[in-house]
């Protein structure tokens, strides 16, 4: 699975490579690299873990776009062995079959792992790794009967590992964060609770509290940090405050996944199965068991009769794959509070359901919901995972073996095959232009490694050429929208605030972006009219070049840029 993996990943890495995402990690890292500070010398609305690790690997082995993309395949690999492993645990010892089942979930992700789908280094590909490494350090601690010393630091550990998500993708890692820590209070409550044997008394709550002294050493050591590097305020103020103002939907927009049509149908049908399954009379069991099948098949199946109908148009077949999530989200939650409220389970792998739709609900914040799933999906197969550990536990099945090794034989397939077919399509990446042409390499060596369909290599091969023969090394640049790796390929040390100018990461109004240049003394304006991305999202981009160009004047036309001078 890990080979798997990561062959997927340097597949895609060899024919498609979205400049405007890999520009903005790129060159923030190399800004970080070459020593400026985020938050306090530039602003900066994404936390730091994802960029620092990016720097590093700048520091050590050089500006080379291969090395990232190097990256992307073995923490893509690790992330689906991760969540294969943890899919097997929560089945062990509950359902028959659960080294076959757990294969059968895990194997989709070669194709919809954590970096399968956007394949080179990413915030929320690498938070969606963090939160797997959190998950498996939670079920190291769940089964305890002894308050030894090794558990207590497997609990400690613990804690420090749910910490790390918020430190890469803070819209993925605070709710991951809050849920993890609720949940453990609770289970430390419900333990004090119990008048069982002391013993296990005391091993049951010793091993919560080191996750919570763990997360509270961990969260205290990063702001002590944040204090002597950047500041405690601007961190805040950056990744929370001003992220938040730009970001964050309303509450029409985040429960609108909710009102998908298909829940209108794919509910009840699930409901009326749970109902055969859980139905009381011993001589009806075997029959009932077979219309529980096929009701609870009929969501899966439509998927995949879907891939035959939109085969092609990858976008509407997109729309219908990821119908899913919200089913299989309400089914989880549901089959949490059940075994939460009904059977008064108070343990970790009964929160385990709850703390990660926490976090997938806040991954779907950041792109307006729908646009944020493509590297959760190991999430999504924990849940199936959790929610076939509930059906298995209801009366029907106990003299039904072919029954789980069979829906879970159907849900592995459905998402291998439909999930194949999405992440080779590409049409979660279709907000770029993909196809507009054979692949293309750079001559340079620092993007080693890129391939893009289309002539924007070539174009900017061109302004690369340009800008060492005509623009000294030290004079500062603005780059409009900042689509290129232009820093992480030159070297050169980024003198204007912003490097990517979207809604998300510029601050600035037109009027203090052109007092800024001023003020940075910056020389010359470089814009890109041959877009990769199919919208110029550059913000109030007719006001801003007014402005500028009231001190820039032209002085060369290239093949995909328009190249300004200040006199």
């Amino acid at each position: 699975m890990f080979l798997a993996t990561a062959v997927v990943v340097h597949w895609q890495n060899a024919h498609v490579a979205v400049l405007w995402d890999a520009s903005y990690t790129l060159d923030s890292a190399t800004r970080i690299a070459l020593g400026q500070m985020p938050y306090r010398d530039f602003p900066f609305v994404h936390a730091p873990l994802t960029f620092l690790i990016q720097a590093a690997i700048i520091r050590f082995t050089g500006r080379v776009f291969f090395h990232h993309v190097l990256y992307a395949a073995v923490m893509g690999g690790l992330g689906t062995v991760l969540a294969w492993r943890i899919v097997l645990r929560i089945l062990c010892g509950r359902v028959p079959f659960a080294f076959t089942i757990a294969l059968l979930l895990a194997s989709p992700l070669a194709f919809l792992g954590v970096y399968s789908i956007l394949p080179f280094p990413s915030y929320d590909c690498d938070c969606a790794l963090a939160i797997l490494v959190a998950v498996w350090c939670l079920q190291r601690i769940d089964s305890v009967e002894t308050a030894t010393r090794g558990v207590l630091w497997r609990g400690f550990w613990a804690g420090c590992a749910i910490c790390l998500p918020l430190f890469v993708k803070q819209n993925m890692g605070i709710p991951f964060l809050l849920a993890a820590v609720g949940s453990v209070v609770v289970l430390v409550f419900a333990n004090l609770a119990r008048r069982e044997k002391q013993q296990a008394e005391n091993a049951s709550t010793s091993a919560p509290l080191a996750v919570l002294a763990g997360a509270f050493i961990t969260c205290f050591a990063a702001l002590l940090v944040f204090h002597f590097t950047t500041g405690i305020h601007n961190y805040i103020h950056w990744t929370i405050d001003f992220a938040t103002e730009r970001r964050f939907p309303g509450l029409p927009a985040m429960a609108g996944i909710y009102s998908d049509a298909s829940l209108h149908w794919t509910l009840p049908a699930v409901a009326v199965a749970i109902a055969l399954l859980a139905w009381p009379r011993k001589a009806a069991r075997f029959w009932t068991s077979i219309p529980a099948f096929l009701l609870l098949a009929a969501p899966f199946v439509f998927v995949l009769s879907a891939l035959f109908m939109y085969y092609d148009d990858p976008d509407s077949f997109g729309d219908t794959l990821v119908t899913l999530w919200p089913l299989l989200m309400l089914l989880a939650a549901a089959a949490a509070v059940f075994n939460i409220v009904r059977l008064r389970s108070f343990t970790l792998r009964s929160f385990l359901a709850l703390i990660l739709l926490a976090a997938i609900h806040g991954t779907m914040l950041s792109q307006q919901l729908w646009g944020s799933t493509y590297a959760i999906w190991p999430m999504l197969a924990i849940l199936i995972a959790d929610l076939l550990i509930f059906i298995a536990g209801l009366p029907a099945l106990n003299a039904n073996r072919w029954f789980m090794p069979s829906i879970a034989g159907l849900i592995g397939v459905t998402l291998l095959v439909c999930g194949a077919f999405y992440t080779v399509s590409e049409e979660r990446l279709s907000y770029v232009n993909l196809s507009a042409g054979p692949v293309e390499h750079s001559e340079f060596q620092q993007l080693a490694g890129a391939s893009v369909p289309g002539p924007w290599l070539p174009e900017l091969d061109e302004f690369l050429r340009y800008a060492a023969a005509n623009i000294p090394q030290n004079d500062g640049l603005i780059l409009l929208p900042g689509e290129d790796p232009f820093y992480f390929v030159t070297g050169r040390t980024p003198q204007f605030p912003v490097l990517l100018f979207d809604r998300t990461t510029d601050p600035y109004s037109p009027e203090e972006t052109a007092a800024l240049a001023g003020a940075r003394n910056i020389r010359w304006l470089v814009v890109k009219r041959d877009l990769q991305i199919k919208e110029d999202v550059t913000p109030s981009r007719a006001a801003t070049m007014k402005l500028l160009l009231q001190e820039f004047k032209p002085v060369a036309h290239l093949r995909g840029y328009d190249v300004y001078k200040r006199f």
